[in-house]
């Protein structure tokens, strides 16, 4: 869409290295009535964007919600080296920034600061297409201090001409179509920039997306310090101090420090000449001297990379496992050189594919991106941790290969794919009966338990969710993708971290906040996942037809107000509904705030199994969102649920027909 708003929105401002800017735009291309079914599907698909934009998609989300007229499509997408929170607070912020100042409005951007991020919302379709406008930014007032204005564009031409091939081609970063550089002009002066698209349009859209602020630049702003235009589709900034952190691992603590002073050239005189002979003197030395501590840290490092939080702690060496290497000839025949027809689906790391050996076993090859660090981190998790770990509810790994670049797990074939594809299919989830549902809630339950307390290693998985339960030929489910997995002493109960992986949802609040994770941590994914398989629904955006909600708030509204059935996915109507109540009271048992206050996985294994024995009262879950009516529910009203209570005789009137998604 070229222009199709008629107009383009330039938010000018001041900036101090980069600084910070927010701006929403309402297009004028349409409006909704206030309470209209487009107006509950808007706030709904924005207020459930923060949650979703997760690491591993590259910080970015695409969603679509409710039926046209009244479709919405919404998109969010921080900058590629935010931190985990910094991005779910700018896109939430952004969100409810649209929500507030577009009132009835049917398409609108907005962008957030500390990192950048960028939220949208309309009624067509915005997936993959690029849009420049409009544009929300500016550029820095103060002149360049140099006399070689001529020498300082070609440098920072060079630099961006680089950056726009590194960013569109995704060369770098192939899931985020990010690139970041610097470029020296002087031993004074340093030209940083970063430029960013949406991962979902193509790479010649992502180059003149990103060449069309850099033209307005050229065309405008010679002479300035730094600038920084957003875009719909694309971020570009530059500037003469570091605004951005080296590292794409979401784990540096804060940005770098600003750059030194730079000296005018009108009071560089004899002085200045001393200056220039000595500082590259002192600077070689410094660096040498750096260097060596470098090098003696390192190897400290290396002796301890057993036991580092970035590596699998209590691990063997990969070379230990070597029994369990295949050749690649092997593997690429198998998979029939990796061919569309033998992919499976698409991971956080990479594609699976289905291949069959010589000897006619069948396999699920994953091929782990490549240039991906994080990767081959995942390949030494998964291969040291699930190589160990024997146990008919859990994936069994049957090898790994490495050879160059490519680096392959292979792993025994799952017919039935993963359990989000019946769940939240609108079809294929009418095959999965309560009595299915039943055996696959505890086949995880034993897989987890084996993992936090009968296999001679303590396992602590951090990313516990549905498309990570994958179903063999019987439905029988297998707990997979070890590759964000730590490991525990036997009698140690918590750990903390500084690197936040998972996956929104389904993360514990003190793993989001604090950085602490123990079995409980894993507790807290497995009570979504419990009330995801018996509603049928997503965790993240749940049907309401009143306000916007997430699962867990749906959950325990239901349950205070007495209509836990409605929770009940409506294909499973006509079944007993004294299990399910039973499964929901102890997922919501698994999802309270406090950790003290969750039950251990040998307690839920002995609620399962031992319907005789009485459930403790939950408490209000994890980020529950309270709204005015919930006022008149509280938790001393709660009732107290029996399987052959009345109240639970199915009812068509008191249950909530829920759409499929």
């Amino acid at each position: 869409m070229k222009m199709q708003m008629g107009f383009i929105c330039l938010v000018c401002f001041m900036m101090i290295n980069i600084g910070v800017t927010r701006a929403t735009i309402c297009y004028k291309s349409g409006n909704f009535t206030t309470n209209s079914t487009y107006e509950k599907n808007r706030n709904m698909i924005l207020s459930s964007v923060a949650s979703n934009v997760t690491l591993r998609d590259g910080f970015f989300y695409t969603a679509t919600i409710g039926q046209e007229p009244d479709k919405v499509y919404a998109l969010a997408l921080c900058r590629g080296d935010s931190l985990l929170e910094e991005c779910a607070d700018c896109v939430s912020s952004s969100a409810k920034d649209i929500m507030r100042q577009c009132l009835n409005q049917k398409e609108a951007v907005a962008w957030g600061g500390t990192p950048q991020c960028i939220v949208r919302y309309s009624n067509r379709s915005i997936f993959g297409i690029m849009e420049p406008d409009p544009i929300a930014g500016g550029c820095e007032g103060n002149n360049i201090n140099t006399t070689d204005t001529a020498q300082f564009n070609e440098t920072w031409v060079s630099l961006m001409e680089g950056l726009v091939i590194n960013a569109s081609t995704g060369s770098n970063h192939p899931r985020r179509k990010f690139a970041t550089g610097d470029e020296n002009f002087s031993y004074f002066m340093k030209i940083y920039a970063l430029l960013q698209c949406t991962p979902d349009i193509s790479p010649s859209d992502c180059e003149d997306c990103l060449r069309q602020s850099i033209y307005y630049r050229e065309d405008h702003d010679q002479g300035q310090t730094g600038c920084l235009i957003m875009r719909p589709s694309c971020i570009y900034m530059w500037g003469l101090g570091p605004f951005y952190r080296d590292s794409l691992d979401a784990s540096s603590p804060s940005l770098p420090p600003s750059p030194p002073k730079i000296i005018p050239e009108k009071k560089r005189g004899f002085t200045s000449r001393i200056v220039i002979i000595i500082v590259p003197s002192v600077v070689v030395i410094f660096l040498a001297l750096v260097a060596f501590i470098c090098v003696l840290l390192q190897r400290r490092k290396t002796k301890q990379a057993i036991g580092s939080e970035e590596e699998a702690e209590g691990s063997c060496e990969i070379d230990n496992v070597d029994p369990l290497q295949f050749d690649f000839s092997t593997i690429k025949a198998a998979t029939n050189d990796f061919s569309i027809d033998s992919k499976l689906g698409q991971g956080g790391f990479g594609v699976v594919y289905k291949g069959r050996l010589l000897d006619g076993q069948d396999v699920a090859v994953k091929r782990l991106s490549r240039n991906s660090g994080q990767g081959e981190l995942e390949l030494k998790n998964e291969v040291l941790l699930v190589a160990k770990l024997l146990h008919k509810n859990l994936v069994r790994l049957l090898g790994f290969c490495m050879k160059g670049n490519e680096r392959l797990l292979i792993y025994e074939l799952m017919p039935n794919s993963s359990l989000d594809n019946f769940i939240f299919d609108p079809i294929k989830r009418s095959s999965l009966d309560w009595e299915t549902r039943y055996k696959i809630i505890g086949g995880i339950t034993r897989g987890l338990l084996y993992l936090f307390e009968d296999s001679r290693l303590r396992v602590i998985h951090r990313d516990l969710k549905v498309s990570n339960i994958l179903l063999d030929a019987n439905m029988i489910p297998k707990i997979a993708d070890f590759g964000m997995a730590r490991l525990f002493e036997m009698d140690q109960t918590q750990a903390n971290t500084s690197r936040i992986v998972g996956t929104f949802g389904y993360m514990a609040p003190e793993y989001i906040k604090h950085g602490h994770f123990s079995t409980k941590s894993d507790v807290f994914s497995f009570g979504v996942l419990v009330l995801e398989i018996i509603s049928g629904q997503q965790n993240s955006c749940f049907p309401n037809e009143e306000e916007p909600q997430d699962l867990l708030t749906y959950a325990w509204r239901n349950w205070t107000r007495g209509t836990a059935l409605n929770m009940i996915d409506s294909s499973l109507r006509g079944c007993s509904s004294g299990e399910m109540i039973r499964c929901i009271h102890i997922g919501l048992l698994c999802v309270q705030e406090k950790v003290a206050n969750r039950p251990t996985m040998s307690s839920v294994v002995l609620m399962l199994t031992s319907h005789s024995q009485s459930l403790p009262i939950p408490s209000k879950p994890a980020f529950f969102m309270q709204s005015s009516s919930d006022l008149d529910y509280s938790e001393s009203s709660m009732l107290d649920y029996s399987e052959n209570d009345a109240l639970f005789s199915l009812n068509g009137a008191s249950i909530t027909e829920l759409d499929p998604r």
